[in-house]
């Protein structure tokens, strides 16, 4: 494309994003993802004024009830001629579904080969952020990031994906070797970015464009942060009862990371709550009280790793857990109660009753969670954990052998759980035959699984 070409997208791209903004202020949310799209394909790099507006009203979309794309949709988004084209279906399904990481993880695969880097390290942090909250992720996603961010020459993230990698299997001495690699790559990278003329270049708006070039860093500077607050309130003012506007402010003063600005989103959501009654303020309050309660919590337990002694900080950290798991049951009980078809809703509400040991009240929330396809395996294994511990032995063996044969892969760590649970239940159901041919199976996997020499030793001696 000639300058003058690539001019003309960029101002189209431009004009179809400032719609998509203002649609969204009205809550037609589909429609405003429709035109966000349009501008990205014309400038599929666009991150601050396309991706990452998209991305908000997407949330702001789920939160207020959106439905997730159809089977048609999905079907229909199958199949692309190109990398643009890959990235807009996968970009369209998650503004849909901003939960699904296999929409994300596409969006960030075809970014990578579009070679749109800015995009494409922006999806890639989504994704490794929710890989990292995956109690057992997934080591070939972590390697395929791992290679993302040393071609974006992001080393410090690029270590960071390898070393969780090699933490999910540490006797893998392959992983191990490569975390040493990696990070002496690492340490022999002395360039700098290349700052080659972008889409960043073009944008007309000053007050988005200085904050276009500061974004450009991995570590957002506070200066960025507080013109991001800054702009956000100059917004809201121009336009007061827009939705959108309101939580971009709250997301700016979340992010500016201080306990006031925090007290200060929090006392916002909670007048907007209370004078609009519309739940979608509450449930993103509750949100943000978690994430934030989160974050003090871990950072009083890393102060508390190095001075295990401090019985003060034992006891404050005992009550800061409590605290949010207070916090995370009454969110979700209350998004339940709001959102009665959401399954995720309904499965995380059903782990913390797990937690509670309350099973009959698990129970039906997880039976109504398997309804959901990405839900269904991890529902059914947590169903039949239930059933073991209220002792129906003979209901957890059911369930167990049911997610097995509905789950396609024998070898990851889903399948190894469901086969370990499934071989407790028959051992305590006295099918200790059954039982130590399952235990068998599993070692030959994994040998190191659990307990699981321990207990083919004990079944083979009774035997």
């Amino acid at each position: 494309m000639s300058e003058h070409d690539i001019e003309v997208a960029i101002e189209k791209a431009i004009a179809f994003f400032e719609r998509g903004e203002q649609v969204a202020s009205t809550d037609n949310f589909d429609y405003a993802i429709e035109m966000y799209l349009e501008g990205i394909k014309r400038a599929p790099d666009a991150l601050e004024l396309g991706h990452i507006p998209l991305r908000r009203v997407a949330l702001i979309r789920q939160g207020k009830g959106g439905k997730k794309p159809s089977m048609l949709e999905r079907i229909k988004k199958r199949n692309a001629k190109d990398p643009l084209e890959e990235l807009i279906n996968a970009e369209g399904l998650l503004a849909k579904d901003p939960d699904n990481l296999a929409y994300a993880q596409d969006m960030l695969k075809a970014a990578v080969k579009g070679g749109w880097n800015r995009t494409a390290g922006w999806i890639a942090d989504l994704v490794f952020s929710a890989i990292r909250n995956q109690d057992k992720p997934d080591i070939s996603e972590l390697q395929f990031l791992k290679d993302v961010y040393e071609k974006l020459q992001k080393f410090d993230l690029a270590v960071a994906a390898a070393m969780l990698a090699a933490a999910a299997d540490p006797d893998n001495g392959a992983l191990a070797d490569e975390v040493k690699n990696v990070s002496a790559r690492a340490a022999m990278f002395k360039g700098k970015y290349d700052q080659g003329k972008d889409f960043s270049g073009s944008i007309k708006d000053k007050e988005s464009q200085e904050l276009l070039h500061s974004q450009d860093a991995v570590v957002k500077t506070d200066d960025y942060k507080a013109k991001s607050v800054a702009l956000a309130r100059k917004k809201l003012a121009e336009e007061p009862n827009s939705y959108v506007n309101r939580i971009k402010l709250c997301d700016a003063l979340v992010e500016l990371g201080s306990d006031e600005s925090y007290n200060e989103a929090v006392s916002m959501l909670k007048k907007y709550y209370r004078d609009t009654k519309d739940f979608a303020y509450r449930r993103y309050l509750g949100e943000i009280e978690i994430k934030y309660h989160r974050r003090k919590l871990a950072l009083a337990r890393q102060s508390y790793s190095g001075n295990t002694g401090n019985e003060e900080l034992k006891k404050a950290i005992m009550q800061m857990t409590a605290k949010l798991n207070k916090l995370e049951f009454d969110h979700f009980e209350l998004c339940v109660r709001n959102y009665p078809t959401d399954m995720k809703f309904k499965y995380e509400l059903a782990l913390r009753y797990l937690l509670r040991r309350d099973f009959d009240k698990a129970i039906p929330l997880f039976q109504d969670a398997r309804k959901e396809p990405r839900l269904k395996i991890f529902a059914m294994n947590k169903l039949g954990i239930c059933f073991f511990h209220k002792a129906w032995y003979d209901d957890a063996i059911d369930i167990f052998n049911e997610a097995i044969d509905s789950y396609e892969i024998d070898d990851n760590d889903i399948a190894k759980e469901l086969r370990y649970n499934l071989a407790r239940s028959l051992e305590e159901s006295k099918k200790h035959k059954e039982a130590l041919e399952i235990f068998r199976k599993l070692a030959q996997i994994d040998y190191e699984y659990k307990d699981v020499r321990q207990r083919i030793d004990a079944l083979r001696k009774e035997q």
